[in-house]
């Protein structure tokens, strides 16, 4: 497999306060993310890459923009919607088994954390809006707001007394109309 996003950094290397800023356009050669949530392959990621040389090593900061598609988590409509994850890696000169990434003769590798920072942030249950209603528990057909703010709840027996509680507050007295009379 092509690399995803190498960069050279022969320019800032061993040179303690240099830094380059790029933005860059890729193309996802494979989906990232496998859940409800994904950069399918073939979707632009736009970054904007910080390229720092320190003392240790390169540091890397990055914000990722791209579109995620995903499955609703409440409705199983399919939506897409901006993604956006921002990331930062210090690619060591001399890695140790502690640092994970290093730099490799004049270049540091971007995909791996990249890969890492997307798919991490991806959510693990999205919604299509916040404010939506969901399937019917019963039916199984699409919910507007209103049906799901007005469906009844069965009351479990051993809440009931708590229910009626809650109807002796709406009325305003401190006894339950069963024994007020």
């Amino acid at each position: 497999m092509a690399r995803l996003y190498e960069e050279s950094v022969r320019d800032i290397m061993n040179r303690p306060g240099e830094m380059r800023e790029r933005e860059i356009d890729i193309v996802v050669p494979d989906r990232f993310g496998e859940a409800l949530a994904s950069i399918p392959e073939g979707e632009k990621l736009s970054l904007d890459v910080r390229l720092e040389s320190v003392h240790e090593g390169i540091l890397v900061s990055a914000t990722v923009r791209s579109t995620m598609h995903a499955e609703c988590g409440r409705c199983l409509r399919d939506f897409t919607a901006p993604f956006e994850v921002e990331f930062q890696e210090l690619f060591a000169y001399t890695p140790t088994e502690a640092d994970e990434y290093g730099v490799h003769g004049d270049h540091v590798d971007l995909e791996p954390p990249l890969r890492d920072a997307v798919v991490l942030a991806l959510p693990f249950q999205p919604v299509c809006r916040p404010d939506c209603p969901g399937l019917d528990p019963e039916s199984g057909e699409l919910r507007d707001a209103e049906a799901a703010m007005a469906t009844n709840v069965d009351v479990d027996p051993r809440w009931a007394a708590l229910a009626d509680f809650k109807a002796v507050e709406s009325l305003g007295s401190g006894v339950p109309e069963s024994e007020s009379n």
